[in-house]
């Protein structure tokens, strides 16, 4: 077995990374912390490794990580991550895209689906993704799947506004416990309806 790696910096004493590590909200950077001053109060690597639940080779990585760096080097380091698939202008140029709607004639379709979108993502871009990643980069846009309510090219206005009206053309043809009303409709028998 090698000599354990000491530790250089010394302007933090034991009870001072205690009390940072009461203060921390963290749970790794805590365990580390006590570590790191179980190993400035002179308990073996072992002892201090086992009781703040790592590894000692564990231990050793962090005491060069807090060698390097002091105690912001016993923070948790996150890579970048995978590019995005599109990027800033393209997501523009898809806002746009969507906002616009599809062209009958050009895209065969009269409203943009997931699928739809997939296509066209990669017929622009040569960047193939997933329907659910359709989704994922409407949702980064502030943009929704849901789509309108169908509009019928024959509807009639008026008639909606009519049925719309708290009791149109009903009227009450009786009282008491039970209810009924009459709806007249223009044609030669009303329509009763009845109620308990």
């Amino acid at each position: 077995m090698g000599r354990p790696i000491e530790i250089t910096r010394f302007e933090h004493s034991a009870a001072e990374l205690r009390e940072l590590a009461a203060r921390t909200q963290d749970g790794a950077v805590v365990r580390r912390l006590l570590a790191i001053a179980l190993i400035l109060e002179g308990h073996p690597r072992e002892e201090a490794a086992r009781l703040s639940g790592m590894d000692r080779q564990t231990l050793r990585d962090w005491v060069h990580r807090y060698n390097a760096d002091g105690v912001a080097g016993l923070s948790s380091r996150w890579g970048p991550g995978r590019p995005p698939a599109l990027n800033e202008a393209q997501m523009e140029e898809l806002r746009s895209l969507v906002l616009e709607g599809p062209d009958l004639e050009r895209n065969g379709v009269v409203r943009w689906r997931c699928a739809d979108l997939r296509a066209e993502i990669a017929a622009r871009w040569s960047v193939t993704v997933t329907e659910g990643t359709v989704g994922k980069l409407l949702h980064r846009l502030r943009m929704t799947r849901l789509q309108p309510r169908p509009y019928h090219p024959k509807k009639d206005a008026a008639a909606q506004e009519t049925f719309k009206k708290p009791g149109a053309g009903l009227s009450p043809s009786c009282g008491g416990r039970n209810g009924g009303a009459r709806l007249d409709l223009g044609g030669e028998r009303p329509l009763n309806f009845w109620w308990r």
